[in-house]
């Protein structure tokens, strides 16, 4: 073996400043950064080995370094080291606590007399240049998934006009099994996004310790390498599922490489297939990716050779946290200011909070079901979402007391309290609660005609509510005046024509003369 073994690229870089610059061995040395010995002992194997530049390109590393190393070999009487299983290396080390120590050590059990630990390391390094780029990086099992949409689309027809719209495609992938998930959406906006997320974690069956996102707006409002701030909703949806997000840094790619490298495979190996194929709806797409992306999971990773279901199922699946009891429903958040009326408008529906809130600003998170109010991050009120009936929603415990008691009455209470005091009272009150649109207006005159009423002989109240039907007075002002001046106590007032009314200003016969 040569003193100083190099790498396969830098072989080829000696090759071709030697065949095909016509640089000299002394060049070449101070160009690669290696002794003058390697250089000649390299170009002495090439050439016993008929190796020339530029080399033939179906010509691999692995045959260039076998003709090298075949045809200025091992010396006579000498043995070969052990070779480990390299693919079968770079799988352990995506388990966690795998490094090469590890590794190294295992090997020289099985093999004693197996390559150095500095050896070993330097051909594992060699085999990874060898992978692609998203198999090159290392990361953990359960650690990490790299999700971002494809710049490529969909067409789905409409069926009705035969309108077509493109949908988006979005790709995420776990970073230690390059086990990938697809889907089609309308578009890339926040509910989408999110449920996208959904939906993989639960293709996933559990959940990575973070998510890599590009800096896409739905996900990222304000990018920054630093403190980059989250979405709201989408910070929310990661609480719900105990992941962390982490998104790739500002210009630089290699923190997204993985899912770009898969949103490349994913395009070819997906879309390059499909692309003959009509979808005239959504589902019907996402049942064509489905299919595609089951063959393309189970579909031998070069270099590994093993599918990126099975190291899924060997490596990432166990590592991957449960998912919670229930999926994520999506939630819109909006700021809202209380009116006087403790109550925040939504949708032009009407929710309650507590009567203390007047004026202030709270946050509102609206899901499909449930309106939530937060006022400095705390939940002060809870309603179901109304999509119809009546426009107010009002909790009792957040209204002030007075209210408080004045809702505890319905028509049928005024009527039950008036029956109590006789029957002129109950047609009092009935015809208060029938004389206005609707009869909730009725019960703050309801309420005054009561205290008006209740300290009063039965009698005399009766009298008053009687006198009050008769002549029409009913609202509070008018029963209260029958009162203060004793209006119950004159006679009923005469019908048509049993009584001539005499007054100063009805004019009398001589006005037509």
């Amino acid at each position: 073996m040569p003193a100083q073994r190099l790498t396969m690229r830098r072989v080829r870089d000696l090759l071709r400043l030697h065949y095909g610059a016509g640089a000299s061995a002394r060049a070449i040395a101070r160009e690669l950064g290696v002794s003058r010995s390697t250089v000649k002992e390299y170009l002495a194997r090439a050439a016993a080995a008929e190796l020339t530049w530029p080399l033939p390109a179906e010509l691999s590393d692995a045959v260039v370094e076998e003709q090298l190393f075949a045809a200025g070999g091992p010396k006579p009487g000498t043995r070969r080291r052990a070779e480990p299983d390299w693919a079968a290396l770079v799988r352990e080390m995506k388990r966690p606590g795998v490094n090469l120590t590890v590794l190294w050590e295992e090997y020289g059990a099985a093999h004693p007399g197996g390559y150095s630990y500095s050896r070993f390391c330097e051909l594992y390094r060699e085999f990874e240049d060898r992978l692609s780029p998203t198999m090159r990086q290392h990361h953990l099992a359960g650690e990490k998934v790299f999700v971002d949409y494809s710049g490529k689309t969909v067409p789905i027809v409409d069926q009705r006009n035969g309108e077509i719209r493109p949908a988006q495609i979005f790709v995420g992938v776990l970073g230690a099994s390059n086990y990938t998930y697809a889907e089609a959406s309308w578009t890339q906006s926040l509910p989408d996004w999110i449920g996208a997320h959904v939906r993989m974690f639960g293709f996933f069956r559990g959940c990575p310790r973070l998510v890599v996102p590009d800096n896409l707006k739905a996900g990222v409002q304000k990018p920054s390498f630093y403190d980059p701030e989250i979405n709201r909703s989408y910070a929310r949806m990661a609480a719900h599922y105990e992941v962390g997000i982490l998104p790739a840094r500002p210009g630089k790619p290699r923190d997204k490489a993985k899912v770009e490298a898969g949103v490349r495979f994913a395009q070819s190996y997906i879309l390059g297939r499909l692309r003959h194929l009509t979808f005239f709806s959504l589902a019907e797409c996402n049942a064509a990716i489905g299919t595609a992306l089951s063959r393309m999971n189970e579909r031998a990773m070069r270099r590994l050779g093993v599918s990126r279901r099975q190291l899924f199922e060997a490596i990432e699946q166990p590592a991957l946290h449960s998912l919670p009891t229930t999926p994520y429903v999506y939630a819109e958040w909006r700021l809202a200011r209380v009116g006087p009326d403790y109550h925040v408008e939504i949708d032009s529906f009407f929710y309650s909070v507590p009567h203390t809130l007047i004026r202030q600003q709270v946050d509102v998170c609206i899901s499909a079901h449930t309106i939530e109010v937060f006022h400095r991050g705390k939940r002060v009120a809870v309603h179901p979402r109304r999509y119809g009936g009546r426009r107010h929603g009002t909790d009792p415990e957040h209204m002030p007391s007075a209210h408080r008691r004045y809702a505890e009455w319905t028509p049928e209470r005024f009527q039950r309290w008036a029956r109590t005091v006789g029957p002129n009272t109950e047609g009092l009150m009935i015809a208060i609660l029938a004389h206005r649109p609707h009869p909730e207006q009725g019960f703050r005159t309801c309420l005054g005609v009561m205290r008006l009423l209740r300290g009063l002989d039965p009698a005399r109240a009766e009298r008053v509510a009687a006198r009050a039907v008769e002549i029409g007075a009913l609202n509070y002002k008018s029963i209260a005046s029958i009162l203060a001046h004793n209006l119950d106590r004159r006679p009923p007032t005469a019908a048509a024509g049993d009584a001539v009314i005499v007054h100063a200003n009805i004019r009398g016969p001589r006005y037509f003369h």
